[in-house]
């Protein structure tokens, strides 16, 4: 393993390797020029865009050519840039943003020498297998870090002290110092592999899991609350052991991603699946008084598609929400059909206020001693319910027997009451049957225009308010 720090230019070395676009080049346009000639339609100037090969080699409104691939002096992106004339200079003074640097603008001037070539944003680009480095090292990280080093001009500084050693891979796997007698067992162990072995050590405690699944932790919203203004404690400690769990024993990551994404439509899913998708449902929630369940329950979804981008595709969605990423190319259309996916959970906008229920769908979980304890009781529950059923159904019987035998008619004795508006603007009804008893015309109903056909005035009700008879 690699024992020494390692420092590296992260400037093209010129002269040297050809450039690359991703790396050396798309970062100054990106600074420089984008805001004014990118993705963004509505911002864009003189209909020049220089984020796409096709639309920079496109002759510009003024019949200027603003890039011509392998010929700098006839680019006139780079005429403008070199230029020192402060109406035609490119940023332009009114941008308020610092000038290219003479390396910047000659690595646009190298770039477009050697062909203008563009690449596809970094997440889009699939992966290559590497050839390995021959070299003395067995580890093949250490050969290809030598191997870069070399073409650098730069060598590994000398191996630290053991000391330091264990210190630096204990911070990393755990994210804790070792102990004092950690180290002192460590120098202690002369034998061939003590490195390795207290790295396996450290690999197979508790603490390796803790300190890795607080990074994903924080890529996944958690937290013990419901985040809003009406804040309240809310149990997804679960998921969080879940988590911890699933690095310490080592779970494959494709079993780690399909799990969180979708553990419940797995064949059979175990409970453990179905705690793993709790990863959708870690966004804050609402049940403020007023808020509107089916606002919130949308807005739900729309942070499953922002997490879903930011932790498994390294982008940001946020922008293309409400139209086009200006600067990821991602449509808005594009957002909506990921939304589709993530629309299928049976979620209600709004958590219970009154009760500490957890918002549907939710699991039980229980620990192992409780689900034994639950099987007999589980077993008795359906015995009295097949029994309340078989009750439910003679008592159906009973009633049909008795139903057979009803009179013909049946009618309620005497009349109880018979109420009317003397006139417009009364808000009582007289009782012709019991004057001792009207009814009052009360909150928001109220008389309604009368009609020819009807015998007098009569109510028209608000649909919030009683009409007490």
């Amino acid at each position: 393993m690699a024992s020494g720090a390692l420092h590296c230019d992260a400037a093209p070395a010129l002269g040297k390797a050809p450039l690359e676009f991703n790396r050396d080049v798309r970062p100054i346009l990106s600074d420089k020029c984008f805001g004014c000639h990118g993705p963004d339609s509505g911002h864009r100037k003189a209909g020049l865009r220089l984020d796409q090969r096709e639309a920079a080699t496109k002759p510009a409104k003024s019949g200027e050519i603003p890039l011509t691939p392998g010929d700098p002096k006839a680019s006139h992106m780079l005429a403008r840039i070199l230029s020192a004339d402060a109406d035609e200079v490119m940023p332009p003074p009114e941008a308020k943003m610092a000038p290219l640097s003479a390396a910047e603008k000659e690595i646009i001037r190298r770039w477009i020498a050697e062909g203008a070539e563009y690449q596809p944003l970094w997440a889009f680009i699939p992966l290559r297998p590497t050839t390995l480095p021959e070299g003395a090292q067995p580890n093949g990280i250490d050969r290809l870090l030598r191997s870069r080093l070399r073409a650098q001009g730069l060598a590994p500084r000398a191996q630290a002290r053991p000391e330091t050693l264990l210190r630096r891979v204990s911070l990393d796997l755990t994210g804790l110092p070792p102990s004092a007698d950690e180290v002192r067992r460590f120098l202690a162990d002369q034998s061939p592999g003590s490195y390795e072995r207290a790295v396996d050590a450290l690999l197979a405690s508790n603490t390796f899991g803790e300190r890795w699944a607080s990074d994903w932790l924080d890529i996944s919203r958690y937290a013990d609350s419901y985040g809003f203004q009406v804040d309240r404690d809310r149990a997804v400690w679960p998921w969080r052991d879940w988590v911890v769990q699933a690095f310490n024993s080592n779970l494959p990551f494709d079993q780690f991603v399909t799990w969180q994404l979708a553990g419940d439509l797995l064949p059979n899913p175990t409970e453990e699946q179905i705690l793993a998708t709790a990863f959708n449902r870690l966004h804050q929630q609402e049940a403020e008084g007023g808020s509107i369940e089916e606002e919130y329950r949308v807005e739900y979804i729309a942070d499953r598609v922002q997490t879903f981008g930011t932790a498994f595709l390294g982008l940001t969605f946020e922008c293309a929400k409400c139209h086009d990423h200006k600067f990821d190319p991602i449509a808005q259309k594009e957002f909506y059909q990921l939304f589709a996916f993530f629309d299928d959970i049976d979620e209600a906008g709004l958590y219970s206020y009154f009760t500490s229920d957890a918002p549907t769908p939710a699991i039980r979980l229980l620990p192992e001693a409780a689900k034994q304890k639950l099987q007999p009781l589980n077993a008795s529950l359906q015995t009295a319910e097949a029994q309340v059923a078989e009750c439910v159904r003679a008592a159906g019987d009973s009633f049909a027997s008795w139903l057979a035998q009803r009179p013909e008619t049946w009618s309620i004795p005497g009349e109880l009451g018979r109420f009317q508006v003397a006139k417009e603007g009364d808000r009582k009804m007289t009782n012709a049957v019991d004057p001792a008893k009207p009814a009052a015309i009360s909150g928001e109903n109220k008389l309604a225009a009368s009609r020819p056909s009807a015998a007098g005035p009569s109510v028209e009700l608000s649909g919030d308010d009683p009409l007490n008879l």
